[in-house]
């Protein structure tokens, strides 16, 4: 029997995220670096909550269908309070915006890692 820890589709995107990121500093350590404390700086709170950040990016996510910050900043709403009605409207402007390639990424990908950890971190 296999002792090894179920991961599942959302937290090994993470991960790869990770292994790609600390594979990068490995190169341009002082670029990675730079990159993330401006991320950091530009999602701490401000005039503008980290929930509010969370969401817009998670919108922008969206737009761009890119995947792996769809499920990013999927968690990043629930870890900042998030809940499904303020998802529902960020994916309904980011459709709005993005049509249907936009919606279809918002109501599959989107909604089932806002579910999964919703259900993992609360």
């Amino acid at each position: 029997m296999d002792n090894h820890e179920h991961v599942n589709y959302f937290d090994q995107s993470i991960a790869d995220f990770k292994r790609g990121t600390r594979r990068m500093e490995e190169y341009l350590p002082e670029m990675t670096r730079g990159y993330f404390e401006f991320t950091e700086e530009a999602f701490k709170d401000g005039t503008i909550g980290k929930k509010e950040k969370q969401l817009m990016a998670l919108a922008i996510s969206i737009y761009a269908q890119d995947e792996y910050c769809i499920i990013y900043h999927s968690k990043g709403a629930v870890e900042n309070g998030a809940n499904e009605e303020e998802l529902m409207e960020t994916i309904a402007v980011s459709a709005a915006l993005g049509g249907g390639a936009a919606f279809a990424q918002a109501v599959t990908l989107a909604t089932d890692s806002y579910a999964h950890y919703q259900q993992k971190l609360h």
